[in-house]
């Protein structure tokens, strides 16, 4: 028989954007130790919150930059889907040394990168390295880190709720429960927030009376959840071609000739001296003179042939 734990479903909490802030952090770490952390690397205080989240039982992540679709001022090391393999792998191992003790990875921004297959396929050979799981904080609908995964050891679990994109706590309170409702209905979810105070205040007041039949737990005890590639195959961008030069069309199609309803006349050889010589005045210069006398005098009846 199965008991009501077992039929519960499952909410994962995870607040981005550690290290930057610890006084409203701290206020995040004082909640249930359930909820989860993801630490931004280069943040001032990235290795201090991580350590100390660890410390008060909290699951950490790697809060790791990557490239949006808009224009914006990028994070340092902030990974692009035109990187290198090895600089992807680089930025992936820097993040791991200034983040202690994480045990996922998920994307602040990225919708770029992560619904760039490519791209992402690289970040997936660096993350198996160091057997990290991948949230995936779904900033683009066509993600494909589920699909750059495939073969690799990598497992990929995906954000179903964000819970502060307003941080008015009314708002804040709706998404959370929305939060509930989708873990009922799949028999899990993950919500995503921010150390806001209006979030933390929240927090505070909702997890703590969370109803029976929903769990909070880690992200990484969802990593066996059965999730869905929604996503579909993205071709790669391929340099375009030059466009083949074609030459440009001439309207002119030529005259057609109209037949004549007699026949043509011939055209003597005297007439056509007799004709060039009046266009010229009269005057018959040596050219002329020289090819009259040379003419033989047969040629009175010759036909000059019509083109």
């Amino acid at each position: 028989m199965l008991t009501g734990s077992a039929l519960a479903g499952k909410l994962a909490i995870v607040i981005d954007d550690f290290g930057y802030r610890p006084a409203q952090e701290n206020q995040v770490l004082t909640l249930s130790p359930n909820i989860s952390v993801a630490v931004l690397p280069n943040a001032p205080h990235a290795r201090e919150m991580a350590i100390k989240a660890h410390n008060q039982g909290h699951e950490v992540l790697i809060h790791l930059p990557m490239a949006p679709l808009s224009k914006q001022p990028l994070e340092k090391d902030t990974l692009r889907p035109e990187m290198s393999s090895s600089e992807i792998e680089r930025i992936i191992r820097d993040a791991v040394n200034k983040v202690p003790h994480a045990v996922g990875l998920n994307n602040h921004m990225g919708s770029a990168m992560t619904s760039n297959l490519f791209g992402m396929q690289k970040v997936m050979l660096a993350l198996e390295q160091y057997n990290l799981y991948f949230l995936d904080s779904m900033t683009i609908g066509n993600s494909q880190a589920m699909r750059a995964a495939n073969g690799t050891r990598v497992k990929v679990i995906k954000r179903k709720v964000f819970l502060d994109d307003s941080q008015k706590e009314a708002d804040i309170r709706t998404q959370f429960n929305r939060a509930i409702h989708v873990a009922r209905q799949t028999g899990s979810a993950i919500a995503i927030g921010h150390p806001h105070p209006s979030t933390v205040r929240v927090l505070k007041q909702m997890v703590s009376d969370l109803p029976s039949d929903i769990t909070l737990v880690r992200p990484s005890h969802l990593l066996n959840e059965p999730y869905t590639d929604t996503s579909t195959p993205v071709r790669p961008a391929t340099p375009q071609t030059k466009p083949v030069k074609t030459p440009p069309r001439n309207p002119f199609r030529g005259v057609q000739l109209c037949k004549p309803e007699k026949p043509i006349e011939p055209v003597y050889v005297t007439t056509y001296f007799n004709v060039l010589i009046e266009s010229l005045n009269g005057v018959k210069d040596r050219a002329i003179n020289s090819l009259w006398q040379q003419w033989p005098a047969t040629t009175e009846h010759q036909v000059i042939t019509q083109p």
